[in-house]
């Protein structure tokens, strides 16, 4: 879901109290002030929260807290069979991505670095599964960055993050 005005960790705060599953990206940053070496925790992707719900829960809360007001759906194009768009429809996540997203966005060091473009050049990478190491489990695609092959995980337009180095004997293939 979209927060307006960078009130994502506000939301946070409000849902852990409701008792209301949710999750936000975060990141280290550095910060220019009176010590030369200070990190900052931020959001890495900006008015972004992930929430585990249903929707008429979520739907319930926006209408009835004050603290939800800034809660906004994101929304994903339906398409018909000829590529003719006919609607959208809340954008959600399945389990398995989200979980394998959280638990490589969860890793605050150099191994893991946010995305900002999602427009990734060439083609497709191969689907890959990490079976050994700290990201034993995690599905994701090949992808060359920055001259270097790294394990992609990525909801769809909303965010990806990647995980620098994984060597080749902790993967296998992953059949479409």
């Amino acid at each position: 879901m979209r927060v307006t005005y960078s009130r994502e960790m506000m939301v946070k705060s409000f849902l852990d109290e409701l008792g209301v599953e949710s999750f936000i990206p975060m990141h280290y940053e550095s910060v220019e002030g009176k010590h030369p070496r200070c990190r900052v925790l931020k959001p890495a992707v900006r008015n972004l929260i992930f929430l585990h719900s249903t929707r008429h829960a979520i739907t319930e809360l926006k209408m009835t807290k004050r603290e939800m007001a800034a809660v906004r759906y994101m929304m994903r194009p339906l398409y018909d069979g000829k590529d003719q768009l006919i609607g959208h429809d809340v954008m959600t996540v399945p389990d398995k991505q989200m979980e394998d997203f959280m638990r490589v966005a969860s890793v605050a060091d150099d191994r893991v670095f946010f995305m900002e473009n999602l427009n990734f050049v060439g083609k497709p990478g191969q689907r890959v599964k990490v079976v050994e190491g700290d990201f034993a489990g995690v599905e994701g695609v090949i992808k060359r960055i920055k001259k270097n092959k790294c394990v992609v995980v990525q909801i769809e337009h909303v965010a990806a993050v990647a995980i620098a180095f994984v060597p080749s004997t902790f993967l296998v293939t992953i059949e479409n």
